[in-house]
Formats: structure tokens, sequence, C-alpha cells
């Protein structure tokens, strides 16, 4: 259950939060949250991270599609006690998802999380995918090493 829990919770917060900036910001709009360090700023990206490859949807959504179903083949795999594991690939989920919806429903990705020291717009299910990532290969390392 942690694992479907964490992946719907990251998808929930994703979409809610696109959809309420999407209701307050038109698209190149931004509002200053914490002035010289995080603002809002609504962005349509219609590539890869950081912009890469814009305009290749299908492409996207077909390798989103087989990225998420070899995560959950490895959920299934992965022994019940590897919580950290699971818990790595729910968040990968969660925003894989997340971004799989914007782009099968507008074509594009709503970005919005902008800061000042980091020039990409991201959004939450971004954060997610990173910080899955990141996760996933710390505890992976940890695991293989036993400490």
């Amino acid at each position: 259950m942690l694992f479907w829990g964490v992946a719907l919770i990251v998808l929930v917060l994703d979409q809610v939060s696109k959809i309420l900036l999407q209701s307050y910001l038109e698209v190149g709009e931004s509002i200053t949250v914490i002035g010289g360090l995080f603002d809002l700023t609504h962005v349509r990206n219609p590539g890869a991270a950081f912009g890469f490859f814009p305009y290749h949807t299908v492409f996207f959504i077909a390798v989103t599609v087989i990225i998420v179903l070899l995560i959950i083949y490895y959920h299934f795999h992965l022994p019940a006690e590897a919580k950290n594991l699971h818990f790595s690939l729910a968040l990968l989920m969660g925003g894989a998802v997340g971004n799989l919806i914007d782009r099968i429903s507008t074509g594009y990705v709503v970005d919005f999380l902008s800061l000042s020291f980091w020039p990409p717009v991201f959004n939450v299910a971004d954060v997610a995918i990173v910080a899955g990532i990141v996760s996933f290969v710390l505890v992976s390392w940890i695991r293989e090493r036993n400490l």
C-alpha cells in the first residue's frame, strides 16, 4: 500500500497544484513568493527536462509509458521489506504519471516553480522524479554496501 499511496499523493499534489496555478496565472505571468529566491511562474513546456527536444510529444508519451510499466514491474519484484526502494519508486511513479497526464491532455507540461539560482522552471512532478531517482540511487548504494 505504501507504493500506491505515495504515488497517488504525488499525483494529486501535482495535478491540483497545476490546476490552481492555471486558474490564477496566465502563461508567462509570475508572482514573487520569496523575494530574490522563489517565484511562481506559469510556463508551458513542450519538451523534456530544461525544455530539450520540444514538440516530440508522442515520443515522450511512449517513453513515459514504458518507464511507468518498468516501475510497476520492478515494484512487484522487489522484496516487501525494501520499503525505501518502494518509496523511491512511488515518487518516480507519481511524478511520471503527473507529467504524462499533462502531455496526453495538452501536449505540454505545466511548470511553475522558479528558483532564482536555477534557470529552468519545474513542477511538483519534476521534484518527485528527481527525489525518487536520488533516493533510489542512494538507498541502492547503501544496501549494496550493507551500511
